[in-house]
């Protein structure tokens, strides 16, 4: 499944051929663990979470959902409901009860939360490099 290209079209392409979102989840744990870089993610969905979120689209269907299937990240200062919220500071952590309007959004157009990525503390840096993930 390493072939998998993760651009909108591609994937919906490979579900219309058979594609098991299962599978896109794998090779996404797959690639984070051959990354090896614990910079890139302060919170990965548990592999439960992420297939149970794919459950719940139903099937493949990008006219009522023109996300299906789509893995996202989203950046540690956006809300996810029950994830962490840290903006990079762990004395700052708070668990949102509800996701950001973004977040619901795309979760209601068929995208997958993958995760919260990493950032200069606050938003408020140039380069990546403020952050003690």
């Amino acid at each position: 499944m390493s072939d998998i290209h993760f651009d909108i079209a591609s994937l919906h392409a490979a579900y219309r051929g058979g594609l098991a979102v299962g599978d896109v989840i794998a090779t996404i744990f797959t690639r984070i663990e051959a990354a090896d870089d614990p910079g890139i993610f302060i919170h990965l969905a548990a592999k439960a979470d992420f297939l149970a979120q794919a459950a719940a689209l139903g099937p493949f269907d990008p006219a009522t959902k023109p996300l299906w299937g789509i893995p996202f990240a989203v950046k540690d200062n956006i809300d996810v409901a029950g994830m962490p919220t840290t903006a990079a500071c762990a004395e700052y952590t708070y668990w949102p009860e509800k996701d950001a309007t973004v977040v619901t959004r795309l979760k209601a157009a068929g995208a997958l939360v993958v995760g919260k990525t990493n950032l200069d503390q606050f938003a408020t840096g140039l380069v990546g490099v403020r952050t003690p993930w």
